[in-house]
C-alpha cells in the first residue's frame, strides 16, 4: 500500500458516519492508501455502539471490516484530537456548530455540508476545477480567535453544481471566458438523502422543484470559477467571475434515477467567433487538472470522459465509471440560440459528495495546507 509523500499513514475521523453521505466516506476510505480512520462520529443515539449496530447500512458494497466493531463516538472534539483531517458528512441542520467547533479546536475540516460556502474566507472547491482557492486558508485560520495553526474548513460544493462546473473549467481554460450558462438538471433520488423523496411523488414522475437548489448553482458557479483578488484593505476575496461577468440560470428537476445527474448545458462564449463543436470535444478531452498532475490518488483517469455516441451518457451505464470520480459528456453540439450545447452526467454520491472532500483532502496533503506530525 502506498503512502503519502511524508511515509506515514494519516490518521481521519468521520463525522456523520451512519449518515447516506458518511456511509460513502467509510466506504471510499477503508481502502485509501494514505488515509487511515480512525474515529466514527454521530449522534448521541449511535454513540457508545459498535458501528454495525449503529448504521442502517444502505451502500452497495458489504461493510469494511476495519470499521464494523469501531465504537462510535459523539461529534465532539476531543474524540478526535489525534486526527489530522476530519471528513464532515453531517446534515446541513447539524455541521454548522460542530464544524466551527472542531475548527476552533485547529481541526482540519472537509466538509460536504452548505453551512460554510457563503463563508468568504472559506474556499468552495471543486478538486478537478479550484484547488488554487486553498490559498485562502492562512487568511481564514488568522480570522479566528485566537489565530489557528492547524484548524480551517474547505467546503465542497452542492452536487449539481459539481457535475457541470468541470466541463466549464475546461472550457473557459480552453477558450476564455463564458458570458452565460443555461443549465437544466435532472437529479437523482440519492441526492435528496435517505429515506429521500417519497415514492408517491418520485414514482411515474418529475417534480420540477428542488428548494434552493437553482440558486446554489447560480451562485456557486460564480465563486468556484472566479479568481482570488486582493482587496483595498489587504484581504483576499473571491471575485466572483467580476472581471468577466458569468450570467447563469438554472432549472433543477428531481426525476426517478437512484445515483447520477444528468444536465444539459448550453453556454455562450466571450470568444467571437466561438470554437465548433469539434473543438469542444477536444478541449474536454485534453483536460487535466492540478489534482492528476501532483498525484491525488482518488483522482480518475478522465477528468471529463467524452462520449461519441449519439444516446450517451446515461446514468444507469455511465455514473461508476471510473468510481464515479469523474464526469462523461456526450451530445456536444452547436447551440442555435447561444454557442455550444452539451449532456453531462455525474456521480451525485462520488464526485458530487464524498469522493470530491476526499480528494481536496489529498491536495491539501500535497501542498502542505494539512501538516502531518
Amino acid at each position: 500500500m502506498s503512502k503519502n509523500p511524508d511515509g506515514k499513514q494519516i490518521k481521519v475521523g468521520i463525522l456523520g458516519a451512519t449518515g447516506t453521505v458518511g456511509q460513502r466516506f467509510v466506504t471510499l476510505l477503508a481502502k485509501h492508501p494514505w488515509f487511515t480512520i480512525h474515529v466514527l462520529g454521530a449522534s448521541s443515539r449511535s454513540a457508545g455502539k459498535p458501528y454495525t449496530l449503529a448504521v442502517m447500512w444502505k451502500q452497495t458494497t458489504p461493510m469494511p471490516s476495519v470499521v464494523r466493531d469501531m465504537i462510535v463516538r459523539e461529534c465532539h472534539p476531543e474524540h478526535f484530537a489525534e486526527c489530522a483531517i476530519i471528513f464532515s458528512g453531517l446534515d446541513a441542520d447539524a455541521a454548522g456548530d460542530i464544524e466551527s467547533a472542531f475548527r476552533s479546536a485547529d481541526l482540519a475540516i472537509f466538509s460536504n455540508a452548505k453551512n460554510y460556502r457563503r463563508d468568504p474566507s472559506v474556499p468552495l472547491i471543486v478538486p478537478l476545477v479550484n484547488d488554487s482557492h486553498l490559498s485562502i486558508i492562512p487568511q481564514q485560520q488568522a480570522l479566528q480567535n485566537p489565530p489557528l495553526k492547524k484548524g480551517f474548513i474547505v467546503t465542497n460544493a452542492n452536487c449539481s453544481t459539481t457535475g457541470y462546473v468541470i466541463p466549464l473549467r475546461a472550457l473557459e481554460k480552453a477558450f476564455g471566458p463564458i458570458e452565460s450558462c443555461l443549465v437544466t438538471t435532472m437529479q437523482a433520488i440519492s441526492g435528496a438523502g435517505y429515506p429521500g423523496v417519497s415514492s408517491l411523488d418520485i414514482i411515474d414522475n418529475i417534480v420540477p422543484y428542488i428548494g434552493g437548489e437553482e440558486e446554489k448553482m447560480e451562485w456557486e458557479t460564480l465563486k468556484i470559477l472566479g479568481g482570488i483578488a486582493d482587496g483595498d484593505d489587504g484581504m483576499k476575496t473571491f471575485d466572483m467571475h467580476a472581471r468577466h461577468p458569468l450570467r447563469v440560470s438554472a432549472s433543477c428537476n428531481r426525476v426517478p434515477v437512484i445515483d447520477g445527474h444528468t444536465m444539459c448545458v448550453s453556454v455562450r462564449f466571450q470568444q467571437r467567433p466561438p470554437p465548433s463543436p469539434q473543438q469542444v470535444r477536444e478541449a474536454l478531452v485534453a483536460y487535466t487538472p492540478e489534482a492528476q498532475s501532483i498525484g491525488c490518488p482518488s483522482v480518475p483517469v478522465h477528468a471529463i470522459f467524452v462520449h461519441e455516441e449519439p444516446d450517451r451518457p446515461q446514468p444507469r451505464l455511465d455514473r461508476y465509471y471510473q468510481d464515479g470520480a469523474g464526469v462523461s459528456v456526450g451530445r456536444v453540439r452547436q447551440c442555435p440560440v447561444l454557442d455550444i450545447k452539451f449532456v453531462v452526467l455525474a456521480n451525485n454520491v462520488s464526485i458530487g459528495a464524498a469522493t470530491s472532500s476526499i480528494i481536496n483532502a489529498e491536495l491539501a496533503v500535497l501542498k502542505g495546507v494539512v501538516k502531518v506530525e
